[in-house]
């Protein structure tokens, strides 16, 4: 594990930095405050520190105060070292924001038990901010097919949007919707619609760009975000999904089960003043002309709704 000294009395630090390097601690060293402080700005930061209370530039407890103001996701856990023995010297430095304190007169089995309470706490930090993630993952999924819901895949979008205006690139957008699905939930029931539902999303996350992100809309309605795509390019995408979906019948535990595609496509150009809602518009426009045209196709249209081209 990483771990910062930040300690101005050279004889300490050194005594320090060769203890921690016997104990198996990759050790980065700060001369100063101010020193130490550009470490933890780093993104590869260490998230174990040992600050000395006082040092020139900015002391120990000046950085743990900046440290939990700023919050960084990764939680920095710090070791106070002090000469002062005052009970109200200590509240003040764990009021700061340090987790622990130790003063200069510590033995080595000391620190090493401190340090040793330090990386367990990370540890449990680290599990916290990992089950987090995952619970915030699964909130954001569809249970059916894994892709994103509806909210997700919308707030991904008006990202993707924010993104293409400062990089000044395109941005693809991609209505999609399974023909004739009631038909299918009709004749074969839903379990089998709901097996189709998830072949699809499998054959559409296939055919898709590693970085294009797809989401399902509502029901048999899926919505795709292809980053730095133009229309025509956001065409191309979309005609490879329709080909992979009509690629093969689905095969369900009632039977085999032909399934098509239409799509609607357009695209957002960068500062263009256009919302996410004129995009869905837009697209919702472009893939009723899909149906309307007979299915199992691919219409495009400006974010305007101008008609642009038209596949299948």
């Amino acid at each position: 594990m990483k771990i910062l000294i930040a300690e101005d009395e050279a004889v300490s630090r050194k005594v320090l930095e060769s203890r921690l390097l016997k104990w198996g601690y990759d050790v980065v060293v700060a001369v100063d405050g101010t020193q130490a402080w550009d470490v933890l700005q780093a993104p590869d930061a260490p998230s174990l520190v040992i600050l000395d209370w006082e040092m020139p530039g900015m002391d120990g407890v000046e950085i743990c105060r900046r440290l939990r103001q700023q919050a960084p996701e990764q939680y920095v856990y710090v070791l106070l070292l002090t000469s002062k023995s005052r009970g109200e010297d200590v509240v003040e430095g764990m009021d700061a924001g340090a987790d622990d304190y130790l003063a200069k007169t510590f033995n080595t089995g000391e620190l090493k038990v401190r340090l040793r309470a330090g990386r367990r706490i990370l540890d449990l930090i680290a599990e916290l901010f990992r089950a987090r993630e995952l619970l915030a993952d699964k909130a954001a999924r569809d249970s059916l097919t894994s892709l994103w819901n509806r909210g997700a895949i919308v707030e991904a979008m008006a990202n993707e949007m924010a993104r293409a205006d400062r990089d000044k690139t395109p941005l693809g957008i991609i209505m999609a919707d399974i023909d004739f699905f009631k038909r299918v939930n009709d004749t074969f029931g839903h379990l089998a619609g709901d097996a189709v539902l998830r072949e699809v999303a499998r054959r559409m996350l296939a055919a898709r760009r590693p970085y294009d992100l797809a989401g399902r809309y509502g029901g048999e309605e899926f919505l795709m975000v292809s980053p730095g795509c133009g229309l025509d390019s956001a065409v191309g995408v979309a005609e490879r999904i329709r080909t992979a979906i009509f690629a093969g019948p689905v095969n369900t535990a009632d039977g085999m089960i032909q399934v098509t595609m239409s799509l609607g496509v357009t695209s957002y150009q960068p500062l263009s003043g256009m919302t996410a809602e004129d995009l869905l518009r837009a697209a919702d426009e472009a893939l009723y002309r899909a149906k309307d045209g007979g299915r199992n196709r691919v219409e495009a249209s400006s974010s305007k709704g101008r008609d642009q081209s038209a596949f299948g």
